[in-house]
């Protein structure tokens, strides 16, 4: 601690900031704060710069998370603010990861949008317009209906894209409604050159949500959610940089 720094107990440094004496405590064995001097009672002192730590902690927080903010603020204090600002922009990295995520859900909504199928075309049972038949449609009709061969129906239900049911008796495949939906959504992220490993998380969302309007409106509040986060980590990367110099 520099000369004429102001010197503050455990208790002054917890009230300063809002915390208890016992979270001070924590955070300087956890490397958030700077290592504290001692008294020959073996009493900590604190001074300006753990209150700035504090602060730079509490702010890196909302954006960054718990655990990387610790991360950082203990390899700041090892001396390693390389390996600190790497944390960083690996936080950075995954957000990037998680938009782009929602990108491809967003193409997969452009893609449904007005024409969500409500039910099998009606067919007697020599495939003949008549009687709808309860079983749904064979791959043939699925491929022409979508636009694509039906060797890429195979590969991506051989991907785990798509889970058509089988005929009882002849094991033929047989796509509902919710098949046909799904397979528009992969011919159009394919066409959009997305993997396999983005398009499968995006058709997990839309099962999971049973509609496009539902999985629409979830699209809607993460994206809010992580516009809210990307400004927190803006924040608390100016913290931290404030705090390095």
């Amino acid at each position: 601690m520099e000369n004429g720094e102001r010197r503050l107990r455990t208790v002054d440094l917890a009230r300063a900031v809002g915390l208890s004496t016992q979270q001070v405590r924590n955070y300087e064995d956890a490397g958030v704060l700077p290592p504290a001097a001692r008294t020959e009672a073996g009493y900590r002192v604190f001074g300006e710069r753990h209150r700035e730590a504090l602060l730079t902690y509490r702010a890196l927080q909302p954006g960054y998370g718990a655990v990387a903010a610790t991360r950082i603020m203990r390899a700041v204090h090892d001396g390693d603010v390389a390996g600190a600002l790497a944390l960083v922009d690996a936080a950075h990295a995954a957000l990037h990861e998680e938009r782009a995520a929602l990108r491809t859900a967003s193409e997969a909504l452009e893609a449904l949008a007005g024409r969500e199928v409500s039910a099998p075309p009606a067919r007697s049972g020599d495939g003949r317009p008549g009687t709808p038949e309860p079983d749904g449609l064979r791959i043939g009709e699925v491929a022409a209906l979508i636009g694509v061969r039906t060797s890429a129906l195979r590969v991506w239900e051989a991907a785990g894209l798509l889970v058509p049911g089988r005929e009882p008796g002849t094991g033929y495949r047989v796509y509902g409604p919710a098949d046909v939906r799904d397979a528009r959504v992969v011919r159009t992220l394919r066409r959009s050159h997305h993997l396999f490993d983005r398009i499968r998380p995006v058709l997990d969302d839309l099962r999971r949500a049973g509609s496009s309007a539902a999985l629409r409106a979830a699209v809607e509040t993460r994206g809010h959610a992580l516009t809210a986060r990307t400004r927190a980590m803006l924040a608390g990367a100016a913290a931290l940089d404030a705090y390095l110099e």
